[in-house]
């Protein structure tokens, strides 16, 4: 019996690509799930992932190699924009792009 591997173990673009705002309720001081540490205060209500408004792009809490083997250092805490992200999306596609690799089969 053979797992299936998730496209986004091999890829990263959307975790290098995008601005990453969120609720500061997300944020583990105000009981959410987010590590302090890995988000700076956008204003008084809204954070931000830390490395996502730099150039070049790259969250704080990704890890690997972009296109070859990523991972996400926060997976099961990871802020909500990153878990409404859909693999194969028209913004995957864009962030793919952007990092020259080809987009995801439907």
């Amino acid at each position: 019996m053979s797992t299936a591997v998730s496209p986004c173990q091999s890829c990263g673009a959307c975790c290098a690509n995008f601005r990453v705002d969120f609720s500061v309720y997300e944020l583990q001081r105000e009981g959410g799930s987010v590590p302090d540490g890995l988000a700076v205060d956008v204003n008084g209500s809204t954070a931000r992932m830390r490395g996502t408004d730099h150039v070049p792009v790259r969250c704080a809490a990704l890890t690997g190699k972009l296109g070859q083997h990523v991972g996400c250092g926060i997976y099961e805490w990871r802020p909500s924009p990153c878990r409404e992200f859909e693999a194969g999306s028209d913004a995957c596609g864009r962030a793919r792009a952007r990092h020259g690799m080809a987009p995801l089969d439907a």
